[in-house]
C-alpha cells in the first residue's frame, strides 16, 4: 500500500560533481584561449618572417647578377624566362626599384622584381604575372616592395613629423589586424606604429603618402598597411 504522505527524494548534482564540472569547463576555455594565444603567435611570427626575407631576396639577386630584381637591365641574360621592365621608361639599371610596392603594371620594376627572384630561385610563387602573382601574407594581404623616397607625398606611408619613412627600400603588407599590428611593431621595431622604421596606416582607402596611425589609435578590428624601411 503507497504511502501518499512520504516526501519524495530529490535528485540532483552534489556540490562535489558541480565543482568537477566547473574545474573541466575552465581547463576546456584555459586550453582555447591558450590555443588561440598560439595561433595568433604563428601568425605575427610569420608576418615578419615577410619583412625579414624580402632583403635577403635583393642581396641574393645582387650577389649572383651585380644588379637589383626588377631593375636589372640585363635580366634577360641572366636568367631565362625573365621579363625586363619597361616602366617607368628608361629608369632600368639605374639601382633603383622605380614603381610603387603596390603597382599592379606588369611592366614596372616592383611589379617584376617577383618575377626576378623567383626564376632565380630565391623566391617560390608564380612567375607569370596575373592571378595569383603577386605575394600575399599570412592574413592573406599583399606583399610589395619599392625603392625609399625622401617625398612625402609619393611614398608608402608618412610618420607622424610628416617625414616620408626612411629606408633605401621599403617593404609593405595590407589587410594586417590592428592586434597583429602592434605586436609586430613591438617585435621588429621600437612600438611605436607612427614612427620608426615600422609604420602602419588603416588599408581602408589607402593612397601613397598615407599618413601612419600612432599606437594609441589603432584598433584591434581594424585592418592595416604595414610599411618597413630597410
Amino acid at each position: 500500500m503507497p504511502y501518499p504522505n512520504l516526501p519524495r527524494r530529490q535528485s540532483g548534482f552534489t556540490l562535489i560533481e558541480i565543482a568537477i564540472v566547473l574545474v573541466i569547463i575552465g581547463l576546456l576555455l584555459g586550453g582555447i584561449l591558450k590555443g588561440q594565444e598560439l595561433i595568433n603567435s604563428a601568425r605575427v611570427k610569420n608576418l615578419a618572417t615577410d619583412f625579414r626575407n624580402i632583403p635577403l631576396f635583393i642581396y641574393g639577386y645582387q650577389d649572383k647578377f651585380k644588379a637589383l630584381p626588377g631593375d636589372d637591365s640585363a635580366v634577360a641574360t641572366h636568367i631565362t624566362g625573365a621579363t625586363l621592365a619597361t616602366t617607368p621608361a628608361g629608369t632600368q639599371g639605374n639601382g633603383v626599384i622605380n614603381g610603387n610596392w603596390n603597382s599592379s603594371t606588369a611592366t614596372d620594376e616592383s611589379y617584376l622584381f617577383w618575377q626576378h627572384v623567383r626564376l632565380a630561385g630565391l623566391a617560390p610563387g608564380a612567375t607569370t604575372p596575373g592571378a595569383g602573382y603577386l605575394p600575399t601574407n599570412a592574413s592573406g594581404g599583399t606583399i610589395g616592395i619599392q625603392s625609399g623616397t625622401t617625398d612625402a607625398a609619393t611614398t608608402p606611408v608618412k610618420g607622424a613629423d610628416g617625414n616620408a619613412i626612411g629606408g633605401a627600400y621599403v617593404i609593405c603588407s595590407t589587410g594586417i589586424l590592428g592586434k597583429f599590428v602592434k605586436q609586430l611593431d613591438t617585435q621588429m621595431d621600437d612600438g611605436n606604429t607612427a614612427a620608426g622604421s615600422m609604420m602602419a596606416t588603416p588599408t581602408t582607402g589607402y593612397a601613397m603618402g598615407a599618413a601612419a596611425t600612432a599606437t594609441a589609435s589603432i584598433d584591434d578590428a581594424t585592418t592595416y598597411t604595414v610599411c618597413m624601411g630597410v
